[in-house]
């Protein structure tokens, strides 16, 4: 338990005086300014988004902190986050629902879902669970400065129907945005694009008036979004090519889960039904990651044999299907139903493998000089990262760079009070662990309240002050070209499991449940900004 503290009402109100009158004349244009009470809202907790992770926080607290008032900001007009702003052909998950859905709420579906069954879910969740109340759209956040006299962050936002800026003081900030720009896909700065006489979009700004129906198009791209798109579009453009500069590894199956259509015909309650085959493919996945590292060859021989069996001998798998890389080094996509190779092996779509020269009037020129001709080119490019919501931070007016920083775990950071930060899985679905995530911070929440802390932050301990400190993600491990990119504004890790985002679901389901809250590495503060130790024996 923690030491609890003796407070002099009376100088913490002087104290409070003083440092709010000094900070007022020194504060500049881009500070946050609060004159008073009026002018913001209060409320304990803020949560940024209302996608999968910032519902799942709602949900959370209230089922385990129902003491807590909270709010959800959400920028788009509804709920949703990718499934709300992506509209390009064929949009769907390329997880699971039964991990990419909650736990607390069965999926019934098909296991791969398209967008808008993703947001009916999700809209049930948020009607069970009574949180429209709790949401205000159309609210994008512009700062967030945490002053440590108040124990506070003071948000400034903007209401995007009126341009009118809100003020919001809030005790703890949970980050539930995602970790992309919904609104900016990532393209690559290409010669010759303005040459180009037909139409060009981008999956994350699909325009709603693109006629594609028999026009050629050229999909640029390899990945999840590119295997959407391309058979989706092939029934019914003239004709889809998929230009990729180096192949992607790909996983067929059939849409649907063996176990849980076995157990649905012996009328297993869908309730358990939902348990056992998350349980199942979270423990499957546990053991392919395991095996994509101990026989790489191995599994980039099956892989790569069941693209094969799929578009026989005579196609170059070798050059269009084969990774320079090991499996799970980049993300392994998942093709339902093999639709995509479906499309391929009937003639309405077809791969080339090569670099882009440069946009012609007709199309795209290749490095070879060979020109593939199009009416539509898409940018299934990759997105950019903003890690923290492109929100303006600062720790007492002072700008923060989370890249200064080292994580806890991968949702905290040193020198970061009262924050909270949802990344979720490569290898796996998103929404594991944003309740895993969910979970850990209702219980120090609680934990601060039962104890009279206003803040915590980790810090390293003596022991680890030398610790050598790495980028966010280990690129042997993991590096896709998104991640690559943002890795001078993600914060750092550390070499212990500890201080760093292990990817590891099966281990943390079970891990964050018995974090120690009192344990050193948390640093509390009492509202004078004494420093709140743990009782030891």
């Amino acid at each position: 338990m923690l030491e609890k503290l003796t407070l002099n009402p009376f100088k913490q109100c002087i104290r409070l005086y003083v440092i709010m009158s000094f900070r007022v004349m020194l504060m500049s244009e881009e500070t946050v300014e609060f004159t008073n009470d009026k002018d913001s809202e209060h409320f304990d907790v803020l949560i940024v988004g209302a996608g999968l992770s910032g519902v799942a926080a709602g949900v959370y607290l209230n089922k385990y902190c129902p003491g807590e008032n909270f709010l959800i900001l959400e920028a788009e007009e509804s709920y949703g986050g990718t499934w709300w702003t992506h509209r390009s052909p064929g949009i769907r998950s390329d997880s699971d629902l039964h991990t990419f859905g909650y736990s607390f709420k069965p999926w019934v579906g098909p296991p791969i879902a398209t967008a808008s069954e993703i947001l009916a879910y999700m809209g049930e969740v948020i009607k069970e669970n009574h949180l429209e109340k709790s949401i205000r759209y159309k609210h994008r956040i512009l700062r967030a400065n945490w002053f440590n006299a108040e124990k506070q962050w003071f948000i400034e936002a903007e209401c995007l129907e009126n341009k009118e800026r809100k003020h919001f003081r809030v005790n703890f900030l949970w980050m539930c945005q995602g970790y992309y720009r919904h609104n900016e896909g990532f393209t690559p700065n290409w010669d010759g694009v303005s040459d180009f006489k037909g139409r060009i979009a981008h999956p994350e700004n699909w325009p709603e008036d693109l006629d594609y129906r028999d026009k050629k198009v050229v999909v640029i791209g390899s990945g999840a979004t590119a295997a959407t798109v391309v058979p989706a579009m092939a029934s019914s453009a003239k004709h889809v090519t998929m230009l990729q500069r180096t192949p992607t590894f790909f996983r067929t199956g059939r849409n649907a889960i063996e176990i849980a259509e076995t157990l649905r015909e012996l009328n297993i309650d869908e309730a358990w039904i939902h348990e056992i085959t998350r349980r199942k493919i979270m423990h499957d996945q546990t053991k392919f990651t395991a095996r994509c590292r101990s026989e790489p060859e191995e599994v980039r021989d099956e892989l790569i044999g069941n693209i094969r069996d799929l578009l026989g001998p005579d196609y170059d798998v070798e050059k269009h299907f084969t990774p320079p890389y090991r499996p799970w080094r980049q993300r392994i996509a998942f093709v339902p139903d093999a639709d995509l190779f479906k499309s391929i092996s009937d003639g309405k779509a077809s791969v080339v493998t090569s670099q882009i020269d440069k946009f012609v009037c007709e199309g795209i020129q290749l490095e070879s000089g060979e020109i593939l001709e199009a009416d539509v080119i898409v940018t299934a490019t990759g997105f950019n990262m903003n890690v923290m919501g492109d929100i303006d931070f600062a720790i007492d007016s002072a700008p923060l760079n989370f890249h200064d920083t080292v994580t806890y775990r991968g949702m905290m950071f040193t020198g970061v009070p009262n924050l909270a930060w949802v990344f979720g899985y490569f290898r796996g679905s998103w929404t594991i662990r944003s309740e895993i995530i969910a979970g850990f911070v209702c219980r120090l929440l609680n934990h601060m309240k039962n104890n009279g802390a206003k803040s915590v932050e980790p810090a390293l301990r003596k022991t680890e002050q030398d610790m050598a400190l790495f980028d966010w993600m280990d690129d042997e491990d993991f590096n896709p070209n998104f991640l690559k990119r943002a890795c001078p504004i993600l914060p750092r890790r550390g070499d212990s499991d500890e201080w760093k985002h292990t990817q590891d679901h099966w281990r943390e389901q079970t891990d964050f449940p018995l974090i120690d809250l009192d344990d050193e590495v948390f640093i509390y503060h009492g509202i004078d900004n004494s420093v709140m130790t743990a009782e030891r024996e």
